[in-house]
């Protein structure tokens, strides 16, 4: 393993703990992140998703995230508050281990520049 992929794995495991800290409970994963990221950016407070809106919440974070590196920016906000985004850059055809170090590093980009915690 690579140096710069055992930091990745040691901010990511440090993002996990505080993110346990400040919610209360430990994502099991990256998409548990995501999903977390989805509710804040639509700003509602948590309350029950139906199957079809936890997906859009991962979009939406997906998109956010994403959004850092130059790959959507957002388009508009609906009559109900959901956000949309548009892609603005053609994503990197990568596998799926890389698109994952990419999501990691694109969500630890999103907690310190929104929140300004050093991972």
């Amino acid at each position: 393993m690579f140096k710069r992929d055992l930091d990745l794995e040691k901010r990511w495991s440090k993002l996990l703990a505080g993110l346990e800290s400040a919610v209360g409970k430990k994502p099991k994963d990256l998409n548990g992140v995501l999903f977390l990221i989805g509710v804040q950016e639509l700003g509602k407070g948590p309350h029950s998703f139906s199957k079809e809106q936890k997906q859009d919440l991962m979009h939406i974070a997906i998109c956010k995230v994403l959004s850092f590196a130059g790959f959507y920016e957002l388009d508009f906000v609906d009559q109900e508050g959901w956000p949309h985004w548009k892609l603005v850059k053609e994503l990197p055809h990568i596998d799926l281990l890389e698109q994952e170090k990419l999501l990691k590093l694109q969500v630890l980009e999103y907690f310190e520049k929104e929140y300004q915690i050093e991972i």
